[in-house]
């Protein structure tokens, strides 16, 4: 089975487009959005309405966290906090609605899907975690793999015989080992912080136990400008680049 796992829309429908054009030429079997589908980008209502007419299942990201819970708000520096205030009279009530109603993990085919880090935060960044503790993390985990999304960069930590590695994840594809667990950073659809401006994905093979990265392209300068025509801030729009 194939499994695409996207995270971290942030909004940018041009981006999320042409990652889902790439889905479907593959065909992948299902998808999994990690959250922040909103903030930092100029279509959210937009996106939110893809992921539920596509039927999509979707965890809560720290963006979505501010509509169930506003004191989060604090939490966010000063630009973000900017960005996700003036997101939220873009999305219409079944939007909200929906966001509301959205669980901090999920487990299908096997495997655990968490914003953060799991077993279920959606604010922690995985740079954020030690080895002791990602030890005890591991040791707790029950499923041999868990996809996590919030840092925007990609990455893949092992863990087998007490020992952790942290590796950077690459594009193209890369085989799992039957006797280790893994917490996978899946990267960023909508504002990838990697050094690479392209979107990116990931492709979950459970046959044959692997992974692929996919570097997707998009029309970057049309979503600056809506960016800016948003009057959302303009420092969202040149990171994008």
């Amino acid at each position: 089975m194939k499994i695409s796992i996207i995270s971290d829309i942030h909004g940018n429908l041009e981006a999320f487009n042409e990652v889902l054009a790439d889905i479907k030429k593959i065909g992948t079997d299902a998808s999994i959005c990690l959250g922040d589908m909103i903030g930092y980008g100029p279509d959210p209502e937009e996106v939110v309405s893809i992921i539920r007419e596509l039927e999509i299942p979707t965890i809560m990201g720290n963006h979505e966290l501010i509509i169930v819970d506003p004191k989060y708000i604090e939490w966010f520096n000063p630009l973000a906090r900017e960005s996700i205030l003036k997101t939220l009279p873009m999305l219409s009530k079944g939007s909200v609605d929906y966001i509301s109603g959205l669980k901090t993990y999920a487990i299908h085919h096997g495997a655990r899907f968490v914003h953060g880090v799991p077993p279920d935060s959606v604010i922690t960044y995985l740079f954020q975690i030690e080895e002791p503790v990602f030890c005890d993390i591991f040791e707790k985990m029950k499923e041999k793999i868990c996809f996590v999304g919030h840092t925007h960069k990609l990455e893949i930590v092992s863990y087998s015989g007490g020992a952790v590695i942290r590796a950077p994840l690459k594009k193209g594809c890369l085989h799992l080992h039957a006797d280790k667990k893994y917490i996978v950073n899946v990267g960023s659809v909508g504002q990838p912080r990697d050094g690479n401006n392209n979107a990116k994905y990931l492709i979950w093979d459970t046959a044959k136990n692997t992974i692929e990265v996919k570097y997707i392209p998009y029309h970057i300068a049309r979503v600056t400008n809506k960016i800016i025509e948003a009057g959302l801030p303009e420092a969202h729009a040149e990171r994008l680049w």
